[in-house]
């Protein structure tokens, strides 16, 4: 009877879990809604990692598994992540994200995978961010909107692990954020406009709320993505050609040949 009773107790026990945004982020990710919200956000990188080229691709962010450059050309390609978690290859690297051990001026492609989100200071990351990426270079920055489902989730819930607990920025934000570095936005997409509920059955349902909402053209997906480029210094950016006035041609009058002959004969 006692031996039960101690099997009993010990099956009640808590297990300890670690409260590390990377832990919390990776376990999220692994569940049905964060494999969705995964399998999203790798179709919408998709559409921006494939048109830059170079060498040296960095993703930095706190889980490891989400992948966002399958479909780069670039040859080497390096995750950065604070903690050791399962997924990790072997070229990876364990550092903060507002102090990077890279050189500067050396990365053709930064991917900051909700890096921004779970900073204790997210300018100093975007600032890291700026100084390892060379002249031309882009970088993709990838965050939790806080003008979608994702936000009214949140609050309803108000519960405090991944991945409510990440901070979220909305596109004016991240755009004054670009600008004060100088860098270029070149296109920005949302996401992901069905509400995040796990069951499957509602899921379904409610799959003509995200259908409807991608139609607006406002950026009202959970997840939210701005591709920038890093222009080089000196060089200033070319207006489109719709930009550009053309100064209209007015026909000129041309001297007749009496008004000359006239002169002539005045002299």
């Amino acid at each position: 009877m006692s031996d039960h009773l101690t099997l009993d107790i010990s099956w009640r026990l808590p297990l300890p879990v670690n409260d590390h945004p990377s832990d919390l982020l990776n376990q999220w990710y692994a569940s049905p809604l964060g494999q969705r919200l995964a399998s999203c956000e790798k179709q919408l990188a998709d559409r921006l990692v494939h048109k830059a080229f170079g060498y040296h691709l960095l993703q930095i962010g706190f889980a490891p598994s989400v992948q966002l450059f399958d479909s780069s050309p670039v040859s080497h390609k390096v995750m950065l992540c604070p903690r050791v978690a399962l997924g990790m290859s072997e070229s990876s690297i364990i550092a903060e994200p507002h102090e990077l051990p890279v050189t500067d001026n050396s990365q053709d492609v930064v991917i900051l995978h909700h890096a921004l989100d779970y900073a204790e200071h997210p300018h100093q990351v975007l600032r890291e961010a700026n100084r390892v990426l060379r002249q031309g270079g882009h970088l993709l920055i990838v965050s939790f909107n806080p003008y979608s489902f994702w936000s009214l989730c949140r609050w309803r819930r108000r519960k405090t692990g991944a991945p409510w607990s990440a901070k979220g920025f909305s596109h004016g934000r991240l755009h004054d954020w670009v600008n004060l570095l100088e860098l270029t936005e070149l296109q920005s997409i949302s996401g992901f406009h069905r509400p995040l509920v796990e069951s499957e059955r509602w899921y379904k349902r409610l799959g003509f709320v995200g259908s409807w909402l991608a139609k607006l053209p406002t950026y009202n997906g959970s997840v939210l993505m701005m591709w920038v480029r890093k222009d080089v210094a000196g060089m200033t950016p070319l207006k489109p050609e719709w930009k550009t006035r053309k100064l209209i041609s007015f026909p000129v009058a041309e001297p007749s040949t009496r008004n000359k002959s006239a002169r002539g004969k005045s002299i």
